[in-house]
């Protein structure tokens, strides 16, 4: 009888290293190396006919937004363009970390960025205008008032980053700070 409980526990805890050891191996498959990346091949198909959702593979969810300059920007303005969707705020370190690689990424390709600070979170506009020009930034920087924007895209921590096709599809998603090679690698992956 002892040994049949021994031969039980054996096998127990092989089966659960074996099922451990699998569900470790998808996670990898769906994450970067510091477990914050997720990058995946889309489903293909008609961009029109894909749901729209935060999955890879599927339509970005549109949204408009004022900019920093007052002008109106809407998401799916941008179709037939790749699209970088940054969600930061001034006092985020990663976010301020990442700041001079994004400027520099949008400088050396024809990526377009959307870079969405939390507004709610800052104490005033002026000190985002005043972040923009201390750090040289060219690209569009838009307000998510009222936290709608972030709200529909799920955004947690930040930065989140969201890289969108030419057909409006998402790519890939970083939850945290990306650095420019990662950047260019996942811009030369997209149409």
């Amino acid at each position: 009888m002892k040994r049949l409980i021994i031969l039980a526990i054996i096998v127990l805890m092989f089966g659960w290293t074996v099922y451990d050891l699998v569900i470790k191996e998808e996670e990898t498959n769906e994450q970067g190396t510091d477990g914050f990346m997720v990058s995946g091949e889309p489903d293909g198909g008609d961009p029109e006919d894909l749901e729209v959702g935060l999955d890879i593979g599927s339509t970005a969810p549109d949204f408009e937004l004022e900019t920093l300059e007052g002008d109106t920007v809407k998401l799916s303005d941008f179709r037939g363009q790749r699209v970088m969707i940054n969600f930061w705020a001034t006092w985020c370190p990663p976010c301020r970390a990442e700041m001079p690689d994004m400027q520099r990424f949008y400088e050396n390709t024809d990526i377009k960025i959307l870079a969405i600070d939390l507004i709610e979170t800052e104490s005033s506009k002026d000190d985002v205008r005043e972040f923009a020009d201390n750090f040289e930034l060219t690209f569009p920087i838009l307000f998510d008032e009222g936290e709608e924007v972030s709200t529909l895209y799920h955004v947690l921590p930040v930065p989140t980053t969201y890289m969108v096709d030419s057909n409006g599809i998402i790519q890939y998603k970083a939850f945290g700070a990306m650095n420019y090679d990662m950047m260019i690698q996942e811009y030369e992956k997209m149409d």
